[in-house]
Parts: structure tokens; sequence; C-alpha cells
């Protein structure tokens, strides 16, 4: 559960962030260089006009059909798709496609929540390990090492009957305890560089409280690893759930997700494939398309990770060329 394809390299410590007017030209400029980056990554662009049209369709979906996901049509049982039933029916007579757009939102917001939480709690439990050094990074690390030592999936598994008829955001809550500790390790490595920067020492010089240093002044500065760990996060916490409401530990009736549709078309994905099809089509692209948006902004921050991807192949066909030369 605790993943993460990001190293310390892939957001290197960059100037420090001030406050001041310069300060906020040099980060609005940054910020437009960043926008043009990732808009000339066609990949990246249709990654998020895809995420966008999700959105869309999950929220505006439901609103174009009259039959509710908890709705049954007593006269169309496992009918395949038409014009009144878009996406055909379910055994007991659901409507496939209020149903897909349902678990489609259940699925997407998850993904999303999961992603900003773990962010969030990777960089605060990271920078005041890295920062305040001593028990407090010994005692921050010893639980990070203790939740990367569990297995996530059986924990969860162990804990969701105890959560059965509260709120799914439950479940949000134990899919993002899991999904922070690889990126707190990282920010930990990244403050322990910052602290002993100069606008640090000066911060720390003129009286400047520990937190407000930490959230002013280091956090600011590894942005782009955050961003893009939460936009991976949200990919991975998407696949989580679907696995975990597969088996019948995440959300639970009458609730849906893309997980819990799923599982129920697999037993009839050969005889009534639009059962299935559908809520497993709309997975694939929801996590295509976040990992697509991932890998534009990685590029996008940080330029210099898409030449090391790119340096191995090329060294290679140089070293072929070079082969062929001798030969």
């Amino acid at each position: 559960m605790a993943t993460s394809s990001i190293g310390t390299g892939a957001s290197p410590v960059g100037a420090p962030v001030t406050a001041g007017p310069g300060g906020s030209g040099n980060t609005a400029s940054r910020r437009r260089l960043v926008a043009r980056r990732f808009a000339r990554n066609g990949f990246a662009v249709a990654g998020l006009a895809t995420i966008v049209l999700l959105f869309a369709m999950a929220y505006l979906g439901p609103l174009l059909t009259p039959w509710d996901y908890d709705e049954i049509d007593y006269a169309a049982f496992l009918q395949p798709p038409s014009p009144e039933h878009w996406f055909g029916t379910t055994q007991i007579g659901n409507d496939v496609f209020a149903q897909t757009m349902r678990g489609l939102q259940k699925s997407l917001v998850i993904g999303l929540l999961v992603g900003l939480i773990s962010t969030a709690v990777a960089a605060v439990v990271g920078a005041a390990a890295g920062y305040f050094g001593g028990w407090v990074d010994r005692s921050l690390m010893w639980v990070v090492d203790l939740l990367l030592a569990l297995p996530a999936f059986l924990v969860i598994a162990i804990l969701s009957p105890s959560f059965h008829g509260e709120t799914w955001l439950v479940f949000v809550v134990l899919l993002a305890a899991f999904a922070w500790m690889i990126t707190a390790r990282i920010v930990r490595g990244m403050t322990l560089s910052l602290r002993e920067r100069e606008f640090v020492k000066a911060a720390r010089f003129m009286g400047v409280p520990p937190w407000r240093i930490i959230f002013r002044h280091i956090v600011p500065n590894m942005s782009s690893l955050l961003i893009i760990d939460a936009t991976i996060t949200v990919g991975t916490a998407i696949l989580s759930e679907t696995g975990l409401s597969f088996f019948g530990f995440g959300v639970q009736p009458p609730d849906v997700s893309l997980g819990t549709l799923i599982a129920a078309g697999t037993d009839s994905a050969l005889t009534y494939p639009w059962l299935f099809l559908f809520s497993a089509g709309f997975l694939v692209i929801a996590v295509l398309a976040v990992n697509l948006v991932g890998d534009g902004l990685r590029d996008a921050l940080d330029p210099g990770s898409r030449r090391g991807r790119r340096s191995e192949p090329e060294r290679k066909r140089k070293a072929a060329r070079k082969a062929e030369g001798g030969a």
C-alpha cells in the first residue's frame, strides 16, 4: 500500500521560497514555465482532459438518466444496453449506467482524498523528523518502520468489519494510514539538507518558531515532490480501493464503487459482459489518466528526470553504434 515511484532525485531541493516581491515574481514565473512544459506534453494534457471528463461524467451523468443507482426496474432484468438503459441492467433490474456513475464518483473521490491526506501526513511527519532530529526523529521513524512492516491489505481487511455501517470516510482514513510512509522518509531526507541552508538558519537566528519555519520555508521548497506524490497516490488509492471493495472489505452495500461493481459482474463477464466491462473500463481509463498526469507533472517540475529516464536507452544506442563501428 505504501508504494511510491518517486526517488530523492525526482524533486531536487531548489532555491528558497521567499515571501517578498521578488520571490512572488520568481514563483509566478516558475509556475508559468511549469505550465508551458506540461502543456507541451500531449499525453499529460490528454490525461488531464480525461480526468476532467470522468469527473464531469460521474457527477453530471446521473442527471441525464431517470434511474437512480439503487432503483429497480421490475420490467427489465439482465437487459443489454438499450435506449432506456444505456449500459443495460443487472440481475435485479438496477440501471448499470447509474451504478457505474455512482461507483466512478466514489472511487475518484476516495482516490483524491487518500492522495491529499497521505501526502499532507507525509509532509508533516517527514519535515518534523528531519528538522527536529533527536528523539522526535527516532520516534517518528520508528512509527514509519512499524507501519511499513505491517501488511496493509491484511490489516485493513481485519479492521474493516469493525466499521461496517460507518461512513465510507473511515475507509479513506484506513487507506491513507498506509500510504504516506515512503514519502515521509524522502521528505525527511530533503529536510535534513534544507535545515542547513542559509535562509533556514537566518529564520532560526531571528527567532522564528520551528513550526513556522517548517511550513513557510521547508515544505514549500519540496512542493514539486509533494505534488507529484499526491498525483501518483491518487491512482494507487483507486486501485487499492477497487481491490479491497472487490473482496468485500471496502465500500459496503447499498453504496457502490468500481470495485464492488467489478466484483458483482465478474461471474457474468462472459455471459452478460455489460455487467463487467463498463466498470472495468472506467477503472482502467481513470488509473491510466492519473498516471499520465503524474508523469507529465514530474517532467514539467523536474525536466532532469525525463532526461535521466531517456539517458539509459540513449547510452545503449551509442554503445551499439560504437560496436558496429569497431566491427
